[in-house]
């Protein structure tokens, strides 16, 4: 089959406490300008499925130019392009969007995800500008240490039993196949999107101790590794919260959430939810910050 590689690379060359919420301000459509941004971080894109929110992602990227960009895993879905190869012209466009930013001086570097593991091998490389880690430090502007990771090494459903993750992620293209039939509906009667799978995932118990538990691991690893805080992705679900003095950021995704993290020049992280505004074209971002 073609590898997914080759649409990525080788194109050419809630809230601790203290916590309060904002609207993000929208960024000019000059890249050229100082970008609005010191970084962002993406996760779980998922290009190459159908579930994929590409047109809603390149219209986040666009809005949200930075000096750095994280893709942190996930980014392309090589377990369903095995199965099946689908890439219309919404995904290039995400891909070219990427690779023009490292053109014009944005660093971006690739943590591969479970999904797109076959990337994992070209740690220490650079494909159009794109810095291949298995993970990566990043340290903000006001000097906090961060452990950018995607996370499936903390899933025991991936690492132990690797079936059974596929057979969940059939499972879970279903649901958002039957999602999209749901908010199409939704759309004829005027009401804005809504997840049903991750409605699903909030309301089953044994699916929100999974989610606690993986985060309580991540943030302990980084804790650990004498790190201020962790970056990672995975799961689905955006959160920033402190977990026994870590910082823990998790920044979604782009199939279900259609969110990220941001880093202000000042070195400000906040949770950015992008999402179409009632009635109007534009889009608005819900932020969710938490001080330094």
């Amino acid at each position: 089959m073609r590898t997914a590689f080759d649409a990525l690379g080788a194109i050419p060359a809630g809230v601790g406490p203290g916590g309060w919420s904002t609207l993000e301000p929208q960024a000019g459509s000059h890249e050229e300008e100082r970008p609005l941004y010191r970084s962002v971080f993406v996760s779980d894109m998922h290009l190459g499925t159908s579930g994929c929110q590409a047109g809603a992602l390149l219209d986040f990227l666009k809005h949200h130019p930075s000096e750095q960009l994280y893709l942190v895993g996930d980014i392309v879905d090589g377990w369903q392009l095995r199965r099946r190869w689908y890439w219309p012209q919404a995904h290039n466009d995400v891909v070219q969007k990427v690779l023009r930013r490292a053109r014009k001086g944005c660093r971006v570097v690739f943590v591969p995800g479970n999904h797109d593991e076959f990337a994992r091998q070209f740690a220490g490389h650079a494909f159009g500008g794109i810095e291949v880690a298995t993970e990566a430090v990043h340290r903000t502007a006001d000097g906090r240490s961060l452990w950018v990771i995607h996370g499936d090494q903390f899933d025991a459903v991936v690492q132990c039993a690797r079936w059974l993750a596929i057979v969940g992620d059939h499972l879970y293209e279903f649901t958002l196949k039957m999602n999209r039939h749901v908010n199409t509906l939704r759309a004829r009667l005027g009401l804005p999107y809504w997840s049903l799978s991750a409605w699903a995932k909030h309301k089953v118990k044994r699916a929100l101790n999974y989610v606690t538990g993986f985060e309580e691991a991540v943030a302990h690893e980084a804790r650990r590794r004498g790190h201020d805080g962790v970056v990672c992705g995975h799961i689905h679900r955006a959160e920033m919260r402190v977990i026994d003095g870590v910082l823990y950021c998790n920044d979604g995704d782009w199939v279900e959430s259609r969110t990220a993290l941001v880093e202000h020049h000042d070195g400000r992280l906040a949770l950015v939810h992008w999402g179409a505004r009632p009635g109007q074209g534009g889009s608005i971002a819900a932020a969710v910050q938490v001080p330094a």
